[in-house]
């Protein structure tokens, strides 16, 4: 398909790769797809897989939405979230740590989710769904505690097509039950970190965002990336991937972000069915 984004973002001395899927959320209609299955780091968009199966668990009765897990020293890693800041003993119910995981990415939590889901049985059901995805093992571990795949320099991995798919799978309820599905579209709905799809979103004259979006983004050093569902005229399932832009901070002004976001947007809101005038 087209090569829209990446040729403008070039335009401007973009230096990264960039791939990006839009598709019809209503339909799963691809409407857009440029470098679609190219694998990119995972980053934290790994974490809405990680979502979706544990609200199943839940649903299923494996794991109850109040289950309690009990949150040891050992279990804090550095990197995004509050648990590693946070006193050992504290007791978190699944509901808790699935919403700390997503809407402020939380890695401590995250790791509580892959270890009592078991990184295994995680596995084998990405590689049935989504064979593109993986998850290798639990996140920022100090190196004496990373598994085999993990000193073999192996990554978390994804492409764009596999993002776009499974949220517009979760938003016609196709992986969830109507009680789970809602739930975690709520969690996405409050996502704190909202750089790049929702940097833009129109806004009435008060601020407000006319249109909401629910989503999860994912940041390593040069890798930028952000999913969801924007509930536009015509809701739209959106994926872009970014690595090896020019600049490598994690920072809601980074360069690269502020560009990706505006470049983006007037196709979006094109796709998505909005009319009216908007400044980028």
């Amino acid at each position: 398909m087209t090569r829209w984004l990446t040729e403008r973002l070039a335009s401007q001395g973009y230096a990264g790769q960039v791939a990006l899927v839009v598709q019809d959320a209503r339909t799963g209609e691809t409407l857009h797809a440029e470098h679609e299955t190219e694998v990119f780091p995972a980053a934290s968009i790994i974490k809405l897989w990680l979502l979706v199966r544990g609200l199943w668990a839940a649903q299923t009765g494996q794991v109850p939405l109040t289950e309690r897990l009990t949150l040891a020293a050992e279990d804090r890693v550095p990197g995004s979230g509050v648990l590693h800041e946070l006193g050992a003993g504290l007791n978190l119910s699944w509901q808790d740590a699935l919403t700390l995981m997503t809407v402020v990415s939380d890695n401590t939590a995250t790791n509580l989710v892959i270890g009592r889901l078991g990184l295994e049985a995680v596995q084998a059901w990405l590689a049935a769904g989504w064979p593109q995805t993986r998850l290798v093992g639990k996140l920022q571990l100090p190196p004496e505690e990373r598994n085999e795949a993990q000193r073999r320099g192996e990554r978390n991995a994804t492409i764009a097509a596999d993002a776009a798919t499974l949220l517009g799978q979760l938003y016609r309820g196709e992986l969830l039950g109507g009680p789970h599905t809602a739930l975690a579209l709520d969690i996405l709905g409050r996502q704190q970190f909202r750089d790049i799809l929702a940097r833009h979103v129109p806004r009435d004259a008060a601020g407000e965002p006319l249109f909401s979006v629910l989503s999860k983004s994912g940041e390593l050093a040069g890798v930028h990336h952000d999913a969801g569902l924007l509930l536009l005229p015509r809701p739209l399932s959106v994926a872009l991937l970014s690595v090896g832009g020019s600049d490598p901070r994690e920072h809601p002004d980074n360069r690269d972000v502020t560009l990706l976001s505006a470049t983006l947007w007037p196709l979006l809101q094109e796709l998505g069915g909005v009319f009216g005038g908007h400044s980028y």
